[in-house]
Formats: structure tokens, C-alpha cells, sequence
């Protein structure tokens, strides 16, 4: 980037002689003095007036419940009393008599006041578009979009204050900023090939406050980790753990990978096979499905079913190897309080027990039956009637004897 022309066109050195040795002060009438410092006076009183006329405007807007309006007011007071001093520091050192070279100068930190000033209005008004943005996402569910609202503030700001700067250099200064931007772009890739990672995860946490797929508090599973969802950053996402650990998981990871998001189940399904032995009467197996289905409708549990889209299903299942098994399934709502979930099974279970107990139906475990060769009990008939001539053969011939 070249020399600004504003420290290239003055010498300082010349410009130090000019003020002190030139004729500016014997040129100068007293009354020119007298104006200059009453105008700086003047500056001085105006941003003051303008600062308590400004506060007091605010306080009432306030009072009225005038938020953004106050926000405003709050906003332009200092930078426009910046404003009138310049105008005024300006209009006084107009009746200073000044040669072109320092009246330049003078004009050119007079416009570099009178940018600051609005520049510094803009950057204080980035609060109202952050008041507008919060009063937009507090009608939404969701308290990502609450998180977005700071780093939209900050990236107004931080472009606002590049942008200004580089309009000061531009016609301030005059400053070449094509050249300073060319370099800005090489850099800025050299870093961008250097940080992929960092590049990846940045995009990846924005994906996440545009899709949504989980808010804070929520209780989700993430490549393979299962917690509840305390912070979600620009690089990574903290989860805390069952156990009381902290897993940080990269965004970029996040996004590749399968999310899902148990806070916001509607139900809690619960699927169960209830195992009566293979000895219990087919009335009874009737009567243990019977008594499922009257549990599962009495008013006290299935108030938390939606007995309309989905009510509890019982069936006689299958014949399985070591029991028959009785297939029960019900939709507990709502699918959020996991604990009303784990109470609500706890008293069908307990009703299941006492019910089954009282009409002698047995639950089944996993058993084997062994079968010894030449038990009658067990063998077929036609080897229980050979077994029998055989023990009266047995018993013949030891008469015989």
C-alpha cells in the first residue's frame, strides 16, 4: 500500500515552520482569534446542550415505554455532538488566516471527525437491529435463533468498522486499499487452505442454527454419544453426559452424521413380551390377555395413551421355545418426561403381578426340559406300552424262578 497522500503531501517539518514562523499569528486579527476560540466555545456548549436535550428525551421515551426510541435517541447523542464541535472547531479556524497547505490539513482532520462521528452513530445503532432481531426470535420456540442475534451483532460491528475504516484510508488518506485488498484476498487464502477444520466446523455450526435439529437442554444422541445439549459454539457442540462428563463434539461431525433428538419425541413407546409357561391352559392364556387389555384401558393408565391414533395393543403372540408369549405395546405420552414414563410402567407392573397372582398364572423363565431315554412318564405311548411288557416279562420269569 502506498504512502497516504496526507502525511506525503505535508512535510511536517515545513508545516511546523509554516505555523510557528509564518505571519499567521501577526496576520491574524485579535477579533479572528477571539472568534476561533468562541466558536470552539460554542462547540464545546453544543455538544453539551445536545447531550443533556438528548438524555432527557431518552429518559422520557423510556418512562413511555419507548424502547427502541430511546435506543435511538441514546444512539445519535455523543456522535452528533462530535458533529457540532467539528462544524463549529471548523467555522472558527476559518477566521484564522491560514496559507492552503494548513487549511487543507485542518479540512482533512475536520472530514476524518465528521466520518468518525457518523461511523460511531451507525456502530451505536446496531443496537436496535439487535433489539428488533430479539424481539423477532422471542416469539419463536426454538432458543437457537436467540444465539444468532449477539453474532449478528458482532458482525454488523466488526464490518461496519472495516468498512469505515477503509473509507477513511480511501478518501482521507487516500491510501491504494486496491493493493491492501489483493493481499487481504492472498492471505485470506493461504489461512482458509491452512484451517479447513476450522473452516468446516464454522460452516457446520451455522447448518446447525439453520436446520435446528436440536436446542439447548435438549437430550440427544450425537455420533454415538448420548447427552443433554449445554453449548453450541462455532466450532463444536458440549454435551453432558448420564455419567457427568462433557463430550465436545466438532460441528462439522455433527452435521455428517445421524442426529437424534429425544427431547422431542411425542411418545415413549414401550414394547414388551409378556412369557406365561408352556403348561398354563389355553383359558387361561385367554384370561392373561384378557386381564392385559383391562389394565391397559383402565381409566388411571390410559389417560396417558392417545386412545384414538394410538391405542395399546395386546396379542397372543407365538409359541416360543420356553414360553408362550404374549406380545403387549402402548405409546406413553408425553415422550419429554422420561420419569412419569418409568412411574407409569412401574404401575402396570405391579397391577400385572397382582393380577396374575390371584388367578394362579405363571410367568415363564428360561427352562430346558431333559428327556432320559426309558422314562415312561415322558415316552411316547407306544414305548410306554413296551415298557410296560417289559416289567411284566421282568416280573414273570422271576416267578418262574
Amino acid at each position: 500500500m502506498n504512502v497516504p497522500s496526507l502525511l506525503a503531501a505535508v512535510d511536517v517539518n515545513q508545516l511546523w515552520e509554516s505555523v510557528r514562523l509564518q505571519s499567521t499569528f501577526r496576520q491574524t486579527p485579535w477579533w479572528g482569534w477571539l472568534s476561533f476560540a468562541g466558536m470552539i466555545f460554542v462547540g464545546l456548549a453544543s455538544a453539551k446542550v445536545i447531550s443533556l436535550i438528548f438524555r432527557a428525551a431518552g429518559d422520557r421515551s423510556l418512562k413511555s415505554g419507548w424502547v427502541r426510541r430511546q435506543i435511538v435517541i441514546q444512539s445519535l447523542s455523543r456522535p452528533l455532538g462530535l458533529i457540532a464541535f467539528t462544524m463549529a472547531a471548523l467555522i472558527g479556524i476559518g477566521f484564522l488566516k491560514l496559507d492552503d497547505q494548513m487549511r487543507w490539513f485542518t479540512w482533512q482532520i475536520g472530514k476524518l471527525l465528521l466520518i468518525t462521528a457518523a461511523g460511531w452513530a451507525l456502530y451505536n445503532l446496531v443496537a436496535l437491529v439487535e433489539l428488533i432481531l430479539l424481539g423477532i426470535t422471542s416469539k419463536t420456540k426454538s432458543p437457537l435463533d436467540d444465539q444468532l442475534v449477539p453474532l449478528v451483532r458482532k458482525t454488523l460491528r466488526i464490518m461496519l468498522v472495516v468498512t469505515l475504516s477503509l473509507f477513511v484510508a480511501d478518501n482521507v488518506f487516500q491510501a491504494d486499499i486496491k493493493s491492501f485488498l489483493a493481499g487481504l484476498g492472498i492471505i485470506g487464502l493461504a489461512i482458509s487452505l491452512a484451517s479447513q477444520d476450522t473452516v468446516k466446523n464454522f460452516f457446520g455450526s451455522v447448518t446447525i442454527f439453520v436446520d435446528q435439529p436440536f436446542n439447548l437442554g435438549d437430550r440427544v444422541l450425537l455420533a454415538g454419544h448420548e447427552g443433554v445439549v449445554e453449548e453450541i459454539g462455532f466450532r463444536s457442540t458440549k454435551l453432558r453426559t448420564p455419567t457427568g462428563n462433557v463430550v465436545q463434539i466438532p460441528n462439522s461431525k455433527i452435521v455428517d452424521s445421524t442426529v437424534e433428538n429425544v427431547t422431542r419425541r411425542r411418545n415413549i413407546r414401550r414394547n414388551m413380551a409378556i412369557s406365561i409357561t408352556y403348561d398354563t391352559p389355553p383359558e387361561k392364556v385367554a384370561r392373561a390377555v384378557a386381564i392385559l387389555r383391562e389394565v391397559l384401558n383402565d381409566p388411571e393408565v390410559c389417560k396417558a395413551f392417545d386412545m384414538e391414533k394410538l391405542p395399546p395393543r395386546v396379542a397372543f403372540e407365538e409359541l416360543a421355545g420356553s414360553s408362550l408369549n404374549i406380545r403387549v405395546m402402548y405409546w406413553f405420552h408425553p415422550g419429554t418426561d422420561y420419569w412419569a414414563y418409568m412411574a407409569h410402567a412401574e404401575q402396570i407392573n405391579l397391577t400385572l403381578l397382582r393380577r396374575f397372582n390371584d388367578e394362579k398364572i405363571d410367568f415363564a423363565f428360561p427352562t430346558q426340559t431333559l428327556y432320559i431315554a426309558g422314562d415312561a412318564g415322558r415316552a411316547p405311548v407306544s414305548m410306554r406300552s413296551m415298557a410296560d411288557n417289559a416289567t411284566r416279562e421282568s416280573d414273570t420269569s422271576g416267578l418262574h424262578e
